[in-house]
């Protein structure tokens, strides 16, 4: 498990400079208007969505896991809370097929807990990492 950071960056090309120089770690995808980084120490998934225009830095925020069993147990953790939030199976976003459950904190800041299925060569719906969860 490792924590996800997803941030809209003004300049894709400067922000993959400067976070590769930070961490010591190349981009670990790189496709038009997205980067994301698999950092092992610490154990980060940084990625970056060139939105110049975004009205907020911080995009969202996740969990990375690497089996369904563990979205799962964050679904069902979330139903018994009583908290809402939105599953997505199967769902194609960021270059990425995968499974996931969002919930949105009191303050508006979006969580994901996901486990990515395989790659895509296609970046998803149009503006899918924009919308906020619904349950």
């Amino acid at each position: 498990m490792r924590l996800q950071l997803a941030l809209n960056v003004k300049d894709l090309d400067a922000a993959v400079d400067f976070y590769s120089k930070m961490f010591g770690a190349p981009a670990n995808k790189r496709k038009p208007g997205y980067a994301n980084f698999a950092i092992e120490n610490p154990p980060l998934k940084l990625v970056l969505f060139e939105l110049p225009n975004a009205p907020e830095r911080l995009n969202h925020l996740g969990v990375e896991v690497f089996e369904d069993e563990d979205v799962s147990a964050a679904t069902e953790r979330l139903e018994a809370a009583g908290m809402e939030h939105s599953i997505e199976d199967e769902t194609t976003c960021c270059y990425a097929k995968a499974n996931k459950v969002w919930v949105q904190e009191p303050d508006g800041a979006r969580w994901e807990w996901y486990r990515v299925l395989e790659d895509s060569e296609t970046f998803g719906p149009p503006a899918s990492h924009e919308t906020p969860p619904t349950s």
